[in-house]
């Protein structure tokens, strides 16, 4: 991994320099040595999101609490974000872009920076793993997606990050719950608490019941355990190594889908690239930089 913080900009190398790794002090850094001059007005309709946020679920009530103070103070913080073939793309202030628009703002306060989409994962990913808002389901993806992007492991991730190693294991856990199951602890219908019990069950079926059952009797997390324990449920096994090293691939496919705008899959050692057409296969060859020259 040091390897790799070599080719990092001076921004990034900071992000990942100190032993617990601190998003707010990176974008604070930016924010305070930004000059008058590079803090400019860009118009909302030419941002577009991170293209590698993992957050799927935002608190609609919280943003609209946002734009009403925006309305009042107006931006206190600049967004950052980078040029990209068309107009900007988000680094960091993805909260304050969607209550801006709801404030009914034009133009937003910005620092431009420079970097690229290996970067702008990665600080995606850091900054979501450190928002309080986020809900359990995009915090495992993001923790998920680090441990891939890093090549580190559980242990490695928890020490970064200054979280317990079974805590880690507990979030990860989560991503294997069925997805209606995952659907409700999203809409934070479940506890988090609620979802680690159900995640150690191995059917399905049965944690989908035990879900709506958690509703519609509000059950308590003991209350929920008392029942996995006394009837002797089917317990799901501990992720294996092998299992922990495959989920590496998941981060790799969607950046190139991202490049390659078709749903690249990688396994068994393979890389597969579907293609309609021919003209869709030329369109790929281009796309790599791959010349297919002929007599």
């Amino acid at each position: 991994m040091e390897t790799k913080r070599k080719a990092l900009g001076k921004g990034l190398e900071q992000l990942f320099s100190n032993e617990v790794i601190d998003f707010n002090n990176f974008e604070q850094e930016i924010v305070s040595s930004a000059k008058a001059s590079d803090i400019i007005e860009i118009p909302l309709d030419e941002i577009r999101s991170n293209p590698y946020q993992p957050r799927t679920v935002f608190n609609e009530e919280s943003i609209k609490e946002l734009a009403s103070s925006i309305q009042e103070y107006g931006i206190v913080q600049p967004i950052i974000v980078k040029k990209a073939v068309k107009g900007y793309e988000l680094i960091a202030g993805e909260r304050r872009t969607k209550a801006a628009r709801i404030a009914g703002l034009e133009t937003i306060s910005a620092i431009i920076k420079d970097f690229d989409d290996q970067e702008m994962m990665e600080i995606a990913l850091v900054e979501n793993i450190q928002r309080e808002d986020l809900n359990p389901i995009d915090e495992a993806k993001a923790y998920e997606n680090i441990i891939q992007i890093g090549h580190m492991t559980q242990e490695e991730f928890a020490r970064r990050f200054g979280k317990s190693r079974s805590h880690v294991t507990n979030m990860l856990g989560l991503l294997k719950l069925p997805s209606a199951t995952k659907n409700l602890v999203e809409r934070n219908k479940i506890s988090m608490g609620h979802a680690r019990s159900l995640s150690k069950l191995s059917d399905d079926t049965l944690i989908n019941n035990l879900a709506d059952k958690i509703i519609n009797e509000s059950l308590s997390v003991r209350e929920l355990e008392h029942i996995i324990s006394s009837e002797n449920l089917p317990k799901t096994n501990k992720i294996s190594r092998k299992e922990e090293k495959n989920i590496h691939y998941s981060i790799y496919e969607k950046v190139m889908r991202e490049k390659i705008g078709t749903k690249v899959q990688i396994k068994e050692s393979k890389i597969e690239i579907p293609f309609d057409s021919e003209k869709d296969l030329e369109r790929i060859l281009e796309i790599l930089g791959i010349e297919i020259t002929g007599d």
